[in-house]
This record gives C-alpha cells, sequence and structure tokens, in this order.
C-alpha cells in the first residue's frame, strides 16, 4: 500500500495512491498518519478499510498538492557519511560506526513543495536519501529483528547549507533544519511493496543533469544496523523517520561547488518511491 497525505500546507488530509496513480481520498478512515496511528496497528486496519471503500473513495483532483506522506513525526534522525564515494568527495574519513545527527521536524516539506534558500546561506545542497519510516516503539533493537519495526520507505531530499552545517560551529543540525529541508514523498510504501530496500536505485538531478546515481546497497551500513544502532542511543517511536545517508555527486564535492540558487530545479527519485521535484526560492520575510 502507498500511503499519501494532500492538500494546504499543515491541513493536508490522508489518501491512499493506488496502483495506476489514482490518489483515493482517505479522510473516510478517521485518522492522519501520526504517531498514534502507526502504533496502533493502523497501517493494516487501513488496508481492511479500503477492499471494502476503494470503489466509493473520493478522488483527489492532480491539481491538488502533495503533502507529506506522514504526520509531523516526533523526531527526524539522520545518517551522515554513509556513502564511501560520498565520504571520499568530501575529504572525510570513513565512519567505523554510523554518524548521527537530528534534522527539525519543522523542515519536514511535501515533494514538490519549493526548497527556501535560508536568510544569509549561500552554500545549499542536496542528497538524495532513503527514508525509513518507524512503525511501533522501538528500543535496542536486534539487527535480526529490525524489519519487525519498519512501517515502509520514503524517498527523503536532505537539505544542507553547507556553511551553517560546517563553519557554524560544526553542528550538523543547524544546517539541516531550516524550514522546507526535509520534502517527503510523494508516498510512503508499506514494508510489503519494497521487499529488499538494499538493492535500490536512487537519482538526482540539478537543472535537468544528473549529478546523483547510486544504488542503497553501497550503503556503508545497512537498514537493519542503522535502525539498531540508533535504537540503542534513543527510543524511536512510531512514525519517526530515519534517514540513511547519501551517495557522491553532492555540490560540496565538486571542485568548483555549484551550490543552488533561486530557480533552480531539483528532480529525484528512488526505485519503488516514485520521484519529486523541487524549485529552490529565495528567503522571503
Amino acid at each position: 500500500m502507498k500511503l499519501i497525505r494532500f492538500g494546504e500546507r499543515g491541513r493536508e488530509k490522508p489518501g491512499i495512491l493506488l496502483n495506476d496513480q489514482t490518489r483515493l481520498d482517505a479522510s473516510g478512515f478517521g485518522r492522519d498518519y501520526d504517531e498514534a496511528f502507526f502504533a496502533s496497528g493502523g497501517v493494516g486496519a487501513l488496508d481492511e478499510w479500503l477492499i471494502k471503500n476503494a470503489a466509493s473513495a473520493p478522488r483527489v483532483h492532480s491539481s491538488v498538492r502533495w503533502g507529506p506522506p506522514i504526520g509531523r513525526p516526533s523526531k527526524i534522525v539522520c545518517i551522515g557519511l554513509n556513502y564511501r564515494d560520498h565520504a571520499a568527495e568530501t575529504n572525510a574519513k570513513i565512519p567505523e560506526e554510523p554518524v548521527v545527527f537530528l534534522k527539525a521536524t519543522s523542515a519536514l516539506a511535501g515533494p514538490n513543495d519549493a526548497v527556501v534558500i535560508p536568510r544569509d546561506a549561500e552554500k545549499l545542497d542536496w542528497e538524495v536519501e532513503l527514508a525509513v519510516i518507524i512503525s511501533k516503539r522501538a528500543s535496542y533493537v536486534a539487527k535480526e529483528d529490525v524489519l519487525e519495526f519498519v512501517a515502509g520507505y520514503a524517498l527523503h531530499n536532505d537539505y544542507s547549507e553547507r556553511d551553517f552545517q560546517i563553519h557554524r560551529g560544526g553542528q550538523w543540525t543547524k544546517g539541516k533544519s531550516a524550514d522546507t529541508f526535509a520534502p517527503l514523498g510523494p508516498f510512503l510504501a508499506t514494508r510489503d511493496e519494497i521487499p529488499n530496500a538494499g538493492s535500490l536505485g536512487m537519482w538526482l538531478k540539478v537543472n535537468g543533469e544528473m549529478r546523483q546515481k547510486s544504488t542503497t546497497a553501497n550503503m556503508i551500513f545497512d537498514v537493519p544496523t542503522i535502525v539498531s544502532y540508533v535504537s540503542q542511543f534513543m527510543t524511536l517511536l512510531p512514525g519517526d523517520v530515519v534517514s540513511t545517508g547519501t551517495p557522491g555527486g553532492v555540490a560540496m564535492g565538486m571542485k568548483t561547488p555549484a551550490y543552488l540558487k533561486p530557480g533552480d530545479i531539483v528532480e529525484l527519485g528512488i526505485d519503488g518511491l516514485g520521484s519529486a521535484r523541487q524549485k529552490a526560492a529565495a528567503w522571503q520575510r
């Protein structure tokens, strides 16, 4: 099943994307895709609702905005330097353990919303990533049990302002958390839709030019390792997002970095998780 949310920012409604790309309004199900939904087995209940209501549920017009496929989670946990080519292009040492940082949940955005360049920012960068959505409370989870705690997966662009990230005290969260810096979706694919998250092709283009092209098979630490590791240091709650790192091809890794400017178009996708498109826009008061 593919879970979507649609409508005005902050007033999104739950929906379902069918295999023929029809968007169904699932408001009749009566629940948003938030922590309580995942914690109470909402995915299974939604599947049962769909069987009974697919034919009669309202259709969502193609002009209606795509929202992030989940409500605001308790946290967005990100993994840095999880592809060898990305570590190499940024002159970073290959990590011996996953590099963990947090991204503010207020950065969450729809998959096709504009990405806003923050005030006084000059080094906005892109990062196509596989995001994992947690299904139930996870603490000290063994690697072999991780999939029991995964609700599904989504496409994520982990936008980064490199000057804020690197030169403002070396605290990554500051460079990762501006509004619109976490476009998620277009949908959440439940775990049964993605039987092997370890071999998904991924790509990103800027103004039509391919910048990143890789596969999740090139991760240093795979999904079970990452989720198990993070759960040793914090409790992951239902609906939390764990983003698993980006491959090489970011602006920071270029000999002459070409950071995003207003009007630039970023397109990205992951096999089985759809594609997204964001236009860079200048900050306005």
